[in-house]
């Protein structure tokens, strides 16, 4: 049987719905794929390990945004039991980005609290299997939900969700504000340099982004809870388009890399200068603006003359 767009459903509100989804898609899409692109444009940037972490998220969001054209616009339900979902792998990207970020607080912890040990420690080879035994971990969950019985499912998935998301949601919380005591006490006694506004700007980053998947993902842990204890309190949407509580997660998929770009100055000038800048020159190839062709003309008769 074919899925039903939520246009379907009839009325307005979901018109505006159905649009909404489409721009949040395509601006997840855009802006990530900017990212990368200026990341692997400098491999340079890929030398730091922070910059490892901001590839991962880019990836992970950039999954989110293409699975939201298909979970955000048809009538699709990635829970218990799914109806028309996609395996839960399209959620599954949003919570491999939470625990990137999760991880990247803890990798700026270290480095500025040991940084003679992190050094040592962490390289970028040890930085890139954290990642991959991440993504294996997430997606082994997903392996194991889809393998047993829907009411198996159902146990892993609330006690493992129940008991995940408070422990790294508490983690996180603790692990921001430490950054922050850090970023306003303990690099002002240190001598003014380079080195020290690298170490600032690149706490500060971290911070902005941990505090909005704090903002984003709290509804729907809360939500998560309510439905472990009792099921009167549990919130349950028709499709996952329809549910404020997994819209907002995706949300951040388009601020994290708006951050990145905003607190990042070297990122930031390679995508005004390469990526856009580029691409700006291709679409001008492909559609050549009327009033530039003139000008061109204008411009030849004039050295002709």
């Amino acid at each position: 049987m074919p899925v039903a767009l939520i246009l379907e459903f009839g009325g307005v509100g979901y018109s505006i719905l159905f649009i909404f989804h489409i721009s949040l898609g395509t601006s997840i899409v855009v802006i990530n794929v900017s990212v990368l692109l200026a990341l692997l444009i400098r491999r340079f940037f890929l030398k730091e390990n922070r910059f490892l972490f901001m590839l991962s998220t880019c990836v992970s969001d950039l999954g989110t945004g293409i699975s939201w054209y298909y979970s955000g616009l048809f009538d699709a339900l990635d829970a218990f039991p799914p109806r028309n979902g996609t395996y839960y792998v399209a959620p599954t990207f949003m919570g491999l980005s939470y625990l990137v970020t999760l991880a990247a607080q803890a990798d700026r912890y270290h480095a500025v609290v040991s940084p003679f040990r992190y050094a040592l420690r962490m390289t970028r080879a040890k930085t890139g299997i954290v990642i991959f035994c991440l993504w294996i971990y997430a997606y082994a969950v997903v392996a194991t939900q889809n393998l047993v019985t829907s009411a198996v499912g159902m146990k892993i998935s609330g006690i493992g969700s129940l008991i995940c998301n408070l422990i790294t949601y508490i983690i996180m919380v603790g692990l921001n504000i430490k950054l922050y005591l850090i970023a306003k006490y303990q690099l002002e006694r240190e001598p003014h340099s380079a080195e020290r506004e690298n170490k600032r700007s690149s706490l500060y980053l971290i911070i902005v982004v941990a505090s909005c998947f704090l903002a984003f993902w709290l509804p729907i842990f809360l939500n998560v809870i309510a439905c472990s204890f009792s099921r009167r309190f549990c919130l349950r949407f028709r499709a996952d388009g329809l549910d404020p509580l997994k819209i907002l997660p995706r949300l951040n998929a388009v601020v994290t890399p708006a951050l990145y770009i905003r607190g990042c100055a070297p990122l930031r000038k390679i995508m005004m200068t390469r990526v856009w800048k580029c691409c700006h020159r291709i679409s001008s190839r492909i559609n050549p603006d009327p009033g530039d062709q003139i000008a061109n003309s204008v411009e030849c008769w004039q050295q002709n003359l």
